[in-house]
């Protein structure tokens, strides 16, 4: 059940970035809105590729996964300044 209710969060979340992609008169909103969560998931694989040399690493949970997909790049660096606060 709790399953369930991640899938239909996650699913209202796109919805919703979609939506301001609409409202902001985007061309292809849909579009725009899988784009910037692939840039943003795809800076956190780069992170956690990485950090066997860099030693940085950043956990896989769902929250984590929420702010990369939504935030992009900008999220990705908030998480990894947010850990390093947590780790001092």
């Amino acid at each position: 059940m709790q399953t369930l209710w991640m899938v239909l969060i996650g699913i209202g979340i796109f919805l919703l970035l979609v939506l301001i992609q609409v409202v902001m008169r985007v061309k292809k909103p849909v579009q725009h809105a899988v784009g910037g969560a692939a840039v943003g998931l795809g800076a956190l694989l780069a992170v956690n590729l990485l950090s066997g040399f860099t030693g940085v690493s950043l956990s896989m949970s769902p929250l984590v996964l929420g702010v990369s997909s939504v935030a992009g790049i900008p999220g990705v660096t908030t998480l990894l300044f947010l850990n390093l606060l947590a780790s001092v």
